[in-house]
């Protein structure tokens, strides 16, 4: 008996157990004592050391086991601080209540329950043996990690944290999982992945060192290229398929098939316009798109989106007939006009001209803005084209179905305002919101204007006559000339062909010289004209501002020509010389006189001395 005590007490201390003969004294506390006892039903029991040895013989007989061997076991009790566990040994053991304890603090375990433990000592004294399940998941952990690294299988795993360079993980044991093989494309916000559940891929396995390193981005790998696979042995063209928006660029978005990328461009997104991609879709989103073309060769997918919803532009016609009153956004503006969206994908274009009945619109942005919501009318559609012309100003009355019937031509507009002078006009406001044109040549009848402004400036009140009024082409002619009587007019009745007449010379040219015969009248001195003899050229014989004398050669009142000669004038009065000395002469004398004054005269001249003497 001494010699087995004595044998007891060695194995105790070989195995760390204290020699007192009361084990839980020294490692628990009277109430964990009395609550181990009670589970047992061993509160009236007396240990001591014999009692230990003899159990701890008795179970060596039933069954060898071995400190650092993880066993099954079943739950027999679960107390406050410890969970007692039957191995199938005569001698229970214990494992600390906290190693089944959740985050939320709630034992995670129930009593008949098998778990895998771990033995850390075998406590003869006490009658029980000391066990860990913390230490009992690690090993059978990395044993499961082991064969699944050899067999190059994956493994499941729950996202604990992130850390720098990666995320951690829980695989049964800690391993780490680098960024760069979180996906296959670069992955941002990795806050995002904590708590879930993901399978791995075992890229680095060192058991001694305690190093585990993940790849998901080999799963990934995987699985897409058997996704891909499989969707392009199925796909054709026409075909309408599911897909995830997986990036987006300026020119389109790239859509994920099922281990494919197929792009969808800008143009086939919308039947309307799209500015950018992302107005439209955002990474993630699931769409529904047609495949447009398949090259099987480079394995490239075009895609549409469009193609997939009705063309608004089919029923165009019936949804929006001319004359109809419509309303829209205005999306854009350029320098002709302002584009209207009537509908996603139908737009219609208001153009400049038709803004205003009375203003000249030089920018639609002095009407418009974008973003604006306005109200005009269909006045033309285009379906071919797909154009549909609006009007705004349409919708207002027209000033010009009124303009005639307050200023019929010949009316005289007394209190007429200068707006604006231009190279061939002077702008006048006679109300009303329009403006009439007094063209240049309508500015005077007998001074040649170089420009409007040598007369005229902004602001000037003046008084014209209506012209003409051109509601088609909304043109309104007005004239100051016309005021005062035309010096064009009857000029016959004071000039005829033949006349002579004295005017300066106002204007040299190389065919010939202008001369003002009256105010508001000239005439033409062709260079032909200009003498009897060859003229090169006009400047040669006259200067500008002379005083010259010429006749009438011809008059044209409709094209305001009169024809005018030095040289006839010439010519005309030689003649009419020559026939004044003629008519003197034969006033004085007959034929019968003139003849014998002329033999007098040669009978005189004949008579010699002779003849005299």
């Amino acid at each position: 008996m001494v010699n087995k005590q004595t044998s007891d007490s060695s194995t105790s201390k070989k195995h760390g157990i204290p020699t007192n003969q009361n084990w839980m004294q020294e490692f628990l506390t009277n109430e964990e004592t009395e609550e181990i006892k009670k589970s047992n039903g061993q509160s009236h029991v007396q240990y001591n050391d014999e009692n230990f040895a003899d159990l701890f013989e008795a179970s060596q007989k039933q069954r060898e086991i071995k400190e650092g061997e993880v066993i099954d076991g079943i739950v027999v009790n679960i107390g406050s601080e410890f969970v007692t566990v039957d191995i199938g040994f005569k001698c229970e053991g214990l494992v600390p209540v906290n190693e089944f304890k959740s985050a939320s603090g709630q034992v995670a375990i129930q009593v008949g329950d098998t778990i895998p433990v771990y033995l850390e000592r075998i406590e003869i004294e006490s009658g029980y043996l000391l066990l860990s399940k913390d230490k009992a998941d690690i090993i059978r952990a990395w044993d499961e990690i082991s064969q699944a690294c050899e067999k190059d299988q994956l493994v499941e795993g729950t996202v604990i944290s992130k850390v720098k360079g990666g995320l951690s993980f829980d695989i049964g044991v800690k391993a780490f999982l680098p960024g760069s093989q979180i996906d296959t494309k670069p992955v941002k916000g990795l806050d995002r992945f904590v708590g879930k559940k993901l399978k791995f891929k075992i890229i680095k396995f060192n058991k001694k060192k305690g190093n585990i390193v993940l790849s998901r981005k080999a799963v990934i790998s995987q699985e897409r290229e058997i996704q891909r696979a499989e969707t392009l042995s199925h796909i054709e063209e026409g075909m309408v398929v599911n897909g995830t928006v997986k990036n987006i660029t300026e020119y389109g978005a790239f859509i994920d098939l099922g281990g494919m990328d197929g792009l969808l461009h800008i143009t086939d997104m919308s039947w309307g316009k799209v500015k950018h991609p992302s107005e439209v879709f955002s990474v993630g989103s699931e769409i529904k798109v047609k495949i447009l073309k398949y090259d099987r060769d480079k394995e490239r997918v075009s895609l549409g989106l469009k193609q997939v919803l009705p063309n608004p532009w089919d029923e165009v016609e019936f949804k929006y007939p001319i004359g109809k009153t419509v309303k829209g956004k205005i999306i854009s503006l350029k320098e002709y006009g302002a584009f209207l969206e009537l509908e996603d994908g139908v737009e219609g274009l208001i153009h400049v001209s038709e803004m205003s009945w009375t203003e000249r619109i030089k920018h639609p942005s002095k009407v418009l803005n974008v973003n604006d919501m306005v109200e005009c009318k269909v006045l033309e559609i285009d379906t071919k084209n797909k154009r549909i012309s609006l009007g705004l100003k349409q919708l207002q009355p027209n000033p010009w179905d009124e303009l005639d019937l307050k200023y019929p031509v010949g009316t005289i507009v007394e209190e007429g305002v200068v707006k604006s002078i231009t190279d061939f006009g002077v702008f006048v406001d006679v109300g009303m919101g329009i403006d009439g044109l007094v063209h240049v040549s309508d500015i005077s009848w007998t001074k040649k204007i170089g420009h409007p402004s040598e007369k005229f400036k902004k602001g000037d009140a003046i008084r014209t006559v209506v012209l003409s009024i051109d509601k088609g082409n909304e043109k309104f002619s007005l004239g100051i000339k016309q005021l005062e009587r035309d010096p064009w007019e009857n000029i016959r009745s004071r000039y005829r062909v033949g006349q002579s007449i004295e005017g300066r010379v106002t204007k040299l040219t190389d065919f010939g010289a202008f001369v003002e015969i009256e105010e508001g009248v000239e005439g033409l001195i062709y260079v032909s004209e200009l003498a009897d003899h060859r003229v090169e050229k006009p400047t040669d014989i006259l200067k500008a501002g002379e005083i010259v004398r010429a006749e009438i050669l011809s008059i044209e009142p409709k094209e305001r020509r009169i024809g005018l000669s030095i040289k006839q004038l010439s010519r005309t009065e030689e003649r009419v010389n020559y026939e004044s000395y003629v008519g003197e002469k034969s006033k004085k004398t007959s034929f019968g006189e003139l003849l014998g004054e002329k033999l007098k005269s040669v009978l005189k001249t004949d008579k010699s001395p002779k003849q005299d003497e």
